[in-house]
């Protein structure tokens, strides 16, 4: 159940994040409405997700993929670029991201 809430925060931090660019610095009523619920949704779930994982764990699970996302909605919906130095170091933010899991927390 833990699992899911902090899949909820995953997924609200990403929508979110996509739909903050839409709002045109909180010009826009609704994606900044979205904004603002997606981020709402977001913390509450990483606060009962945060009820029974490590913090650790869920922060790097919750950042590294939201890196990792954000950057793959950035190239492919919004169309904008990525270099090979930024590969390198999502592709280290993963590895860390694993690292942690395996061997950086006590279950």
């Amino acid at each position: 159940m833990y699992n899911l809430y902090l899949a909820i925060a995953i997924a609200g931090e990403l929508l979110g994040t996509s739909f903050i660019k839409a709002t045109e610095g909180f010009t826009k009523l609704w994606p900044s409405v979205i904004t603002i619920l997606s981020y709402a949704i977001c913390f509450y779930s990483f606060a009962k997700a945060l009820e029974h994982i490590n913090l650790s764990f869920a922060y790097a699970l919750w950042s590294g993929l939201g890196i990792v996302v954000s950057t793959l909605i950035s190239v492919f919906v919004f169309k904008e670029g990525i270099t090979p130095g930024a590969v390198v170091g999502i592709v280290l933010i993963l590895a860390g991201v694993v690292i942690l899991n395996i061997f950086g927390t006590s279950h």
